[in-house]
């Protein structure tokens, strides 16, 4: 079974380092650099889950997470922050917003394929 996940990340090597461990693993990844192109890039596609970063310019994973908790299509959508936080009052702001899980980075890509696969398989 094949996984669709959408990235968004500001990193390119961050972008570059979820592909590169989700790709040979079977998933499909689309990538967008902020939360407004990954609003836009989500439009066009249906991922199985979507991994966020928290931190970006233009709009920020909270706000991310809001827009696409807004769309009816992608209400269930399974989201997992990857994120250099790890302050529990930014996970409860995350879960508030309709984050599925937290992954803080640098992350193991076995621990990720295994997250996506139990979030979104």
């Amino acid at each position: 079974m094949t996984l669709s996940i959408l990235a968004v990340d500001d990193s390119r090597t961050m972008r570059d380092m979820i592909r590169l461990a989700l790709e040979p693993a079977g998933f499909t990844v689309t990538t967008a650099d902020d939360g407004i192109h990954g609003v836009e890039v989500l439009n066009g596609i249906a991922p199985d889950a979507i991994i966020t970063d928290i931190n970006m310019p233009r709009m920020d994973g909270f706000g991310f997470i809001d827009a696409v908790r807004g769309q009816v299509k992608h209400r269930a959508t399974p989201i997992l922050v990857l994120t250099t936080e790890a302050a529990p009052e930014l996970k409860a702001r995350a879960r508030n917003a309709g984050a599925t899980g937290w992954i803080v980075k640098p992350f193991d890509p076995a621990k990720l394929i295994k997250a996506l696969q139990m979030v979104a398989g």
